[in-house]
């Protein structure tokens, strides 16, 4: 399960997605993800599916190596599917005592799951094709305006780009330790939730040990190097906006006008087929 986490990893691979610049990947995911919430129909989402299966052809990451971040989430959808099934009122298809099930809710248990199944896959897919350093890079160049309010935009920036980069690392650690806790006996598959819960804590202690030791030393090695944040650096491989960058926004902006676009007549259509 630990090694199922493909949020922050990146993926080498020689495609069309791995060289666009990260401002627009930036861009893209921010405008999938909320295109994901314009729409609440079985159409939209069969475009939205399109459209993300397209950029994981082009990205030429496996299809397996992106499905398995998904095996993360299992009890986080279980748990929305089942609440949107049950507990949603609407037109009764079956029902004992206070539970039921509605043609409602199946819908919206459906979609539910849909959404979270390509937010993930959507946000993985940023970080497979997108390297730490560019990421940073990215992320302060789209924010700079907020520096003339002041904000710390560096900072900010890098504090979100050493999250990404720390979350392998920080998953290989606790698969060493759970292996090593295994081989000293220990059993984290077998017992109810409450004992396998109790189980962990011999992994937690020496993971929040490690993870802190890795983040002072990450802090010593900054200071040992003179770094002073953001004002005035200077950056070996200036963002540059190229051809395929305003292909990609060309496409991004096609794709959005279209979803939102079919998802209206869709609902029109079917508002006017009912009634």
């Amino acid at each position: 399960m630990i090694r199922d986490i493909t949020i922050g990893q990146y993926y080498p691979a020689d495609s069309v997605l791995h060289r666009l610049d990260p401002r627009v990947k930036l861009v893209g995911t921010l405008a999938f993800l909320i295109s994901l919430f314009l729409f609440n129909n079985f159409i939209g989402y069969v475009v939205a599916g399109a459209f993300l299966a397209t950029m994981i052809k082009i990205s030429k990451v496996p299809f397996k190596f992106i499905v398995r971040g998904l095996k993360t989430i299992v009890i986080l959808m279980l748990f929305t599917v089942t609440f949107n099934l049950f507990l949603t009122d609407g037109q009764i298809l079956w029902q004992w005592r206070f539970i039921k099930i509605t043609v409602e809710g199946i819908e919206l248990a459906v979609f539910m799951a849909l959404r979270l199944t390509f937010l993930i896959i959507g946000s993985s897919l940023m970080t497979l094709t997108t390297t730490p350093n560019q990421l940073t890079d990215g992320l302060e160049t789209g924010l700079a305006p907020l520096k003339k309010i002041h904000m710390p935009v560096h900072e900010i920036a890098m504090m979100m780009s050493i999250a990404l980069r720390f979350i392998p690392i920080l998953l290989e650690e606790t698969d060493k330790i759970m292996k090593a806790q295994q081989a000293r006996g220990a059993d984290f598959e077998e017992g109810k939730l409450i004992e396998r819960a109790k189980a962990l804590v011999p992994v937690l202690v020496p993971l929040f040990v490690s993870a802190f030791r890795r983040a002072n030393d990450l802090a010593m090695a900054m200071e040992a190097r003179c770094y002073r944040g953001g004002d005035g650096r200077t950056r070996m491989k200036p963002l540059k906006y190229n051809r395929q960058d305003a292909i990609a926004y060309l496409c991004l902006t096609g794709y959005l006008v279209f979803v939102v676009g079919i998802s209206r007549l869709a609902e029109v259509f079917l508002a006017q087929w009912l009634g």
